[in-house]
């Protein structure tokens, strides 16, 4: 078992196939799951997107700058944090909201050494507005969150359970890897994450586990070492 986590959850993944928004049943069904987790004893810290409603890289930004479609989505990400931490206190949890842009009517400012007290204190942490700075995706936040806290392995929750060789959804025959190197993703250009969080991981050895959030239950599997989901490491 895995003592100190990361967990990324996307912004889409919060909408729950709505699209856009915060679906907040949902919600409240990752927050009883990251609460079982949580009764194991781990140090548990989460880092979320903002696709669910703006990001800076969509159609929806092509005529805007690309600082300006940025500075949006991680703000994005500051909604889905506050409604994810709503949900989590309400199972009785202590939840904590660090923003890498400071606004401390609604969130802590990061800071590293801070995070890591929280952790030991057994309070739930989410990261939020990514690094807050522009042209670096969620992912490389949550590669780099997960390195400056210790983390054990960096956990990725899509819609689908692993990484393929084609998007699964378009290609039925695509053939699901079970474990692969970071090294192999750039060279077969799988859009798993982001070349600069790819980089950061392989660079740092830091392993991370891509699984589905679609099946109730698969945080605590993969938390306690099933072999679930494919399994990356440099």
């Amino acid at each position: 078992m895995y003592k100190r986590v990361l967990l990324k959850l996307s912004g889409e993944a919060l909408a729950a196939g709505r699209g856009f928004g915060v679906d907040t049943d949902f919600v409240h069904t990752i927050a009883q799951e990251i609460a079982e987790v949580h009764a194991m004893g781990v140090e548990l810290s989460i880092v979320v997107g903002g696709g669910n409603f703006f990001r800076g890289v969509a159609e929806q930004a092509a005529n805007m700058d690309r600082v300006s479609a940025d500075h949006m989505g991680m703000l994005s990400t500051v909604i889905n944090a506050i409604a994810l931490q709503d949900a989590i206190e309400k199972q009785g949890l202590h939840c904590r909201v660090m923003s890498a842009i400071a606004m401390h009517q609604v969130a802590e400012p990061y800071i590293r050494r801070r995070a890591i007290r929280h952790l030991e204190k057994g309070r739930i942490l989410i990261f939020a507005a990514g690094t807050g700075n522009p042209y670096f995706s969620t992912d490389t936040a949550a590669s780099l969150r997960a390195m400056e806290i210790r983390a054990d392995v960096l956990l990725k929750a899509t819609s689908v359970d692993g990484i393929y060789n084609a998007d699964p959804k378009k290609t039925p025959d695509a053939v699901k890897f079970e474990e692969i190197s970071y090294m192999d993703i750039l060279k077969l250009g799988l859009k798993v994450m982001d070349a600069t969080a790819v980089s950061l991981c392989k660079d740092n050895n830091l392993p991370m586990i891509i699984f589905s959030m679609n099946e109730t239950g698969n945080i605590r599997r993969v938390v306690s070492g099933e072999k679930i989901g494919s399994l990356v490491t440099a």
